[in-house]
Parts: C-alpha cells; structure tokens; sequence
C-alpha cells in the first residue's frame, strides 16, 4: 500500500529550494529594471553597471554555490549583500538616491536563509547604511541621478525588495500553519503488541476472576475467567488473597509465589489497585532476576574470599620479607660504624648503600603489612594518653634530613600549650612521615612545606601543605585509595601508592577523616581531623575559634 502524502511537508519548500527560487527571481527583476533603465536613458552609464554588477552578484553566488547549511556561510552570504547594498546606494547618490532600500537587502534575505538569522541580518544592514551615510557626508557619493532612469532604478530598487516582504510572509504562515496542525495520531499498526511482552498483565473483577490477560508469559491457570488463587500452589493461596485485599484497599502489594504444578518455578506478582473494585496484576518470571541474584551474591563472596587470601597473602610475604630485611641492616649497620675494625672506603660505601636501600625497602614492606592488616581488619590500635605534639615532633625530626637534602624549607607551627590526646602514637607519627614524605617528594628545590596543628574542641586537626605542583582534578578523585598514585610516571615509580592510603585509613581507625585540597601549580593542603583531643568535664580544651589557622598552600 503507497504511504499517504505528507501535507505539511508539500506546504513548504526545503529551505534550500526556497532560497535559490527567491535569488532567481532577485536576478530576473534586477536584470528587467536596468533593461528598462537602458531604454528610457539610451544606455547604461559606467556607474549604473556597477550597481547592476553590484546586484547581480549574491544572486549569482547563491545559484552556483546553492549550499549556506553553516554559520559560516550564512555570514558571508549576508556579508555581501551589505556590501553590495552599499556599494549600489552610494554610486546612486547615498540615502536619498533611488537605490538606498537596497541597504535592507541582509534582512530581505534572511527571511529565506537556514536558520534565519535575523539578528545578524539587521546588524549587517545598519553598518551598510552608516557606511552609506558616511560616504554621503564625506562627499564621496556621486550626486542622484533624475528623470525616467531614475524612476526606474528606484522602481527595481522597490520591486526586489517587495519580494523579501513577500517571501517573509509566505514564511511565517508556513510556520503558523504547522504548528497549528494537530499532532498525527498513532496508527493501530503502531500500537504496543502486550502478547509480545515478556511478563502478564492481568485485569482482575471485584469477584477475584481473571477479566483479561495480554502478554508472553506462559503461566498455568492465568486465562482469562479463572479464579486468580489458582496460579499458585494450594499453601500459598491464602497470601495471595490478602494482596488482593491489601491492593482493594489502595495500595500496592508485592509478592511471590510457586505456579500450581511446576515446582522449579518461581512467579513475582506486583498487584495495583484500579477502578470499581479491579485490580491490576502483572506477573513476571522471578526464576531469572533470583538466579541472577545469586550468580551475583556468589561473585561478591568470591572477591571478598580474594581480598581476604591477597590481604593475609601480603602479610605473611611481609611479615617474612622483614626478618632477613632486619638482619641485613642490623650487619650493615655494623659494618657502617666499623665496630670490629676498619673497612676500605669503598666497602664503607657500599655499607653505607646496603643499609640505605635496606632501610628504604623495611619502609615499603611495613606499608604493604599494615595496609593489608587494615584491609583484613586485624589492625589493632595501641592507645595511650599523651601530648599530641610529641610524635608530631618525633616524625618531623627524622624528616629534617630528606627536607635539607631535596632543599626544601620543613616548617613546623605547632601551639606552644600541651594537647592531650588518646590515641596510637605509631599512628600518628606515620601520618605526618607519610603526608610530609610525599609534599617534600613533590615540591621542587627552594619550596616549603609547612606543618601545622590545631585543637577544635575534641577534635584534633593536622595539616601539611607545601607550594609543590599540586594534583590534577582527575587525580584527586583517585588518590587516597590503595596503590593509586598521581603525576607521570618518573613520580609513581618511587613509591606504592600507599602513603596517603595509610593515611586515611589511620584518620578512620580512629574516627576521623582526611581532606585533601589542592590545586594545580600551586600547591597542596592534606587535613587530617580526628576526635582525639581529652576534654574534661568543663570543657577545658575546647578551643578558641579566635585561635584557628587554616593552613592552605602559599608562595
């Protein structure tokens, strides 16, 4: 069967179409009026070719090129009528010669133009009029010709721009009438297929009876005039009953339930309240979404048994890496202070390298165990009662060395007052090594990097900010979680990516939480805050809001 036509689309022209029928008919009346220009005056004047040329030519553009589907070429179309609308206003004598309408020539023609860009169109006019007025004030417009020609110059002026008025209004009742027109109506043909769907869709009387039923699902006693309970086995009729009553009421009810002679089967039952005492029912296969279920619950016990096995796989690697670790340095270590005599220098040296790098390694290896015992849930803290700034200073002291080696200023700004704090002092002593560690490794020589801390009531806030070269936004949102690093590749290979890790792990363990806050080529500030601080029972350690320091990155 042939498709019926498309009215709407047979009102109106493409809109490419409609711009080179408008730009031929432009040609016809220009090339008609400067013929009869040539009657009445006996021929044409060296002039008013130009202006013939100068309206010929968009025309005649438009016809070869026949495609302004771009901005771009929009404004260049509209470009050149200004231009030439100038042009022929000024050689027939500015705005009071017979060619001055052709300044509106951009506005004529967007009415016709993708897109219609009356906007640019009516800018582009007025700058072709000021141009013209321009000229006219500056005495470079030749004066207006009289007589016939220039009756008929200024008829063709008026003619062609009659046909833009035209085409504007054959537009915009183009527009209105299809907006008017009704929405089309979806055919029989086009509606939903409800047997094709893959669950049941039941319409179930005020009597329990099944009224009708649409959809694929095959499931026993579901046909249309059967009482609904018979889907399900005997014991489970009941509970079906009081979700028909539940959904009379006017709520909905869920449930599930086993088909009458097919145990293996399991059916969910979603069940709606509808008008004069119906219910709507929709049955589905519940077999699939449970199995899938499970297939997923044993997926997330079998990366959780991984976890588990890496976790205690690391910290027995660890816990065995260490013990020989610990024996090397320790001989090293002798060697290095020449306790059972002198050495050759350059056996010195080595000494000195094996007991570095051992050192180094112990380091990494301590992360990887105490991530892996976070990670297991085997990390115990050792709490105890101290000044906060004790560790804080500890940690900054080992740090002194690497600071002056990288040349980097290590500032400290720590209350002169005792903070009393009940926490792991190994804790938090490797939360300061492992945040300065890691500004000192990323802030280049003559930097700073600046720890400070303050009391807010319970809380006890740590902060390391340094002027390196801070972290990208795409890397912020992926550090802090184990074995993620951030930077190019000549900064990841120098560590495991478990610093800041460790960090907010220690920060959780003892309640708190870590904040990082950094921006790129400017510098980072990593808080830590944790509810650590011993107040007594008048509260004397809350702290003076007068007295926070915000510790940002500074140059």
């Amino acid at each position: 069967m042939t498709a019926p036509p498309d009215n709407h689309a047979a009102a109106e022209r493409p809109p490419t179409a409609r711009l080179g029928v408008w730009h031929l008919v432009w040609t016809l009346v220009v090339l008609a009026g400067f013929a009869g220009v040539n009657a009445v005056a006996g021929g044409l004047t060296v002039s008013q070719l130009v202006v013939l040329g100068a309206g010929l030519a968009p025309s005649l553009a438009v016809l070869i090129i026949r495609r302004f589907d771009s901005g771009f070429a929009r404004f260049c179309l509209l470009a050149l009528w200004a231009v030439c609308g100038a042009v022929a206003a000024i050689l027939t004598g500015g705005m009071g010669g017979p060619m001055a309408l052709w300044c509106l020539a951009p506005l004529a023609v967007s009415a016709v133009l993708p897109g219609r860009s009356y906007a640019l169109a009516g800018g582009l006019s007025v700058l072709a009029v000021v141009n013209v007025v321009l000229a006219q004030v500056t005495g470079n417009a030749p004066a207006a010709p009289t007589g016939m020609a220039a009756f008929v110059l200024g008829l063709t002026a008026m003619a062609a721009m009659a046909l833009g008025l035209v085409q504007s209004l054959v537009a915009a009742a183009s527009r209105s009438g299809r907006s008017a027109a009704p929405a089309p109506v979806a055919s029989p043909a086009t509606a939903p297929d409800l047997d094709a769907m893959p669950g049941k869709l039941l319409i179930i009387n005020a009597d329990d009876i099944i009224a009708s039923a649409a959809g694929g699902l095959t499931v026993p006693g579901s046909q249309a005039g059967a009482p609904i309970v018979l889907m399900a086995r005997a014991e489970e009729r009941a509970g079906i009953a009081e979700a028909l009553a539940t959904a009379r009421s006017g709520a909905a009810a869920t449930l599930e339930f086993t088909p009458e002679g097919d145990a293996t089967r399991h059916m969910s039952l979603d069940l709606a309240p509808a008008k004069d005492g119906r219910v709507l029912a929709l049955v589905r296969d519940a077999s699939v979404a449970r199995a899938r279920e499970e297939a997923l619950e044993l997926a997330r016990s079998d990366a959780e048994n991984l976890a588990a096995g890496r976790a205690r796989f690391l910290a027995g690697m660890s816990h065995e890496l260490r013990t020989p670790l610990n024996a090397i340095m320790g001989f090293s270590d002798i060697m290095k202070n020449k306790m059972f005599g002198d050495l050759p220098p350059k056996y010195a040296e080595y000494a000195d390298l094996i007991h570095e790098s051992g050192a180094h390694l112990l380091d990494l290896i301590n992360d990887v165990l105490d991530m892996s015992k976070i990670e297991a849930h085997r990390y115990e803290l050792h709490k105890e009662f101290m000044d906060a700034r004790e560790p804080v200073s500890a940690a900054l002291r080992i740090l002194r060395v690497q600071a002056d080696t990288a040349g980097v200023k290590l500032r400290a700004t720590l209350p002169p007052e005792q903070i009393e704090v009940d926490a792991d002092r190994r804790a938090i002593k490797q939360i300061v090594i492992n945040l300065v560690s890691n500004a000192l490794k990323f802030t280049p020589r003559d930097g700073s990097v600046i720890v400070g801390m303050i009391r807010r009531g319970r809380d006890l806030d740590l902060t390391v900010a340094d002027t390196g070269i801070g972290i990208a936004p795409d890397d912020l949102q992926r550090i802090g979680k184990p074995y993620e690093q951030a930077g190019d590749a000549s900064r990841k290979v120098s560590g495991t990516g478990l610093g800041l890790s460790l960090v907010r792990a220690f920060a959780e363990l003892h309640g708190g939480q870590m904040v990082i806050e950094s921006r790129l080529g400017e510098g980072t500030a990593v808080t830590v805050t944790m509810p650590v601080v011993v107040v007594d029972e008048a509260g004397a350690e809350s702290a003076n809001p007068d007295n926070v320091v915000a510790f940002k990155p500074q140059r």
